[in-house]
């Protein structure tokens, strides 16, 4: 038996809750007393390992409720698709874990996974041989021939990346039977997807298709994902019964309703949009996007707020595994963006990063300061009720307890060099015209 003494601190349970002055004891993976300063202390075993909180916040760990533990960065879907494989995939994802884990995310869902690899990522952890936070998964996306974000990149039949394309009802019974025979937490539809000859994304499944989908892991006690960046995505799949929305973009009175009256949580996962928006061209992403990604923040998230408002349960996402939401640099960044998209208080933001992402890692004592709840707990320096971009910066992490078991931050930080043959070689970045040529003398 370990336990943990937490005193000094001021705490935020992840309710909502004002911040309130309190002690929290640990023992192995529970939180087993919470109280007034001073009066924990006794309950605590000698030999308890005591941190002094003061001038520091207690909270719970982040839940990370959209990320791809297995992707490694990708600077685009030509890596993800086509330089990537199996075992590899693995290996990298155990290194990763490891700066999942040190930006305060104890808790995760990883919706879809390179090769189907996430289930035994997911029981890895969880039977202690490789380091990471509590995992939730899907296997692979269900995609229909039409594509998701990758377009012709996908192919008509069988399988690529995190891709498992279906042509017709009976494929997606299959499908999603074999899924959760071998292990998924999750079904994810990609409900949306890239046409080269048509703006946007566009509904790529018919609502009985992902209604077939639905029912059938509703039989077998799985829940549903579906990636929606179009309004009439989100409605046939909130109609088909699909459990949790993400993205969401472009929504309308009329779909807000029909959340409302499901009670279908979302995960906007403004995140990769944000920074796309913010950074982008900065690090050499494709000129000119910055305005179209700003916009589409805006344009969702005044309908994103009446939902929340009308009782829509609100997760946070970072889309980590891109080159432009690398693991271990963004998972706090949704809350902030929420604060100044949404019009949140930091309290709010910081529920829909801890309590609310309970649902996608299924589990009901994970995300709040309580006594039963498990002992994921972070120690900040500062107070992210009054500045939420606290808990985007890894280095204000004073102590980060996952498990029941303080998380050693002192090593160097995870990192490997280039895998040969993990990235696109270009023959060059531009048309060596002979014009070209003549001006470079």
């Amino acid at each position: 038996m370990s336990e943990i003494l937490i005193s000094g601190g001021s705490l935020i349970d992840g309710t909502g809750a004002a911040p309130r002055a309190a002690d929290v004891l640990l023992r192995d993976d529970s939180i087993v007393a919470v109280g007034a300063p001073g009066t924990v202390a006794a309950a605590a075993a000698p030999d308890a390992l005591r941190i002094d909180a003061t001038g520091k916040t207690v909270m719970p760990g982040l839940i990370d409720t959209h990320l791809h533990c297995t992707f490694d960065d990708v600077q685009s879907n030509d890596e993800l698709f086509f330089h990537r494989e199996p075992a590899m995939s693995a290996l990298t994802t155990a290194q990763n874990l490891q700066k999942i884990l040190r930006a305060g995310v104890t808790s995760f869902m990883d919706p879809d996974t390179a090769w189907g690899i996430g289930p035994s990522v997911r029981d890895a952890i969880d039977c202690g041989v490789i380091e990471g936070p509590r995992m939730k998964t899907g296997y692979q996306a269900l995609l229909t021939a039409v594509g998701g974000t990758a377009g012709r990149l996908i192919p008509d039949e069988g399988r690529a990346g995190y891709a498992q394309v279906v042509n017709n009802t009976d494929e997606i019974v299959m499908w999603t039977r074999r899924h959760i025979k071998y292990g998924a937490d999750w079904i994810k539809i990609h409900a949306t997807g890239s046409l080269p000859t048509r703006k946007g994304e566009l509904l790529v499944w018919t609502e009985d298709e992902m209604k077939a989908a639905c029912d059938t892991a509703h039989d077998l006690g799985i829940p549903v994902t579906a990636h929606c960046r179009s309004d009439e995505s989100t409605a046939a799949a909130v109609r088909a019964g699909v459990d949790l929305i993400l993205h969401a973009s472009y929504i309308t009175e009329d779909t807000v309703q029909l959340l409302v009256d499901s009670g279908t949580p979302v995960c906007p996962t403004f995140t990769f949009l944000a920074n796309l928006a913010d950074y982008g061209p900065k690090v050499g992403a494709g000129v000119g996007q910055e305005d179209l990604f700003r916009g589409e923040i805006r344009a969702t998230a005044k309908m994103m707020r009446a939902a929340y408002d009308a009782g829509v349960p609100m997760l946070c996402g970072s889309e980590s595994g891109f080159a432009l939401t690398p693991y271990g640099h963004w998972h706090g960044r949704e809350m902030e963006v929420f604060v100044n998209e949404l019009g949140l208080t930091p309290l709010e933001a910081i529920t829909c990063g801890t309590k609310n992402g309970a649902f996608a890692v299924r589990m009901h004592d994970v995300g709040v300061i309580d006594v039963g709840y498990r002992a994921d707990v972070l120690v900040v320096d500062g107070d992210p009720s009054k500045d939420i971009r606290l808990l985007n910066d890894k280095s204000k992490f004073a102590h980060i307890i996952s498990k029941g078991k303080q998380v050693d931050t002192s090593r160097p930080w995870p990192s490997h060099t280039k895998i040969p043959g993990s990235k696109v070689a270009n023959w060059s970045e531009e048309l060596l015209t002979y014009e070209r040529a003549m001006t470079l003398g």
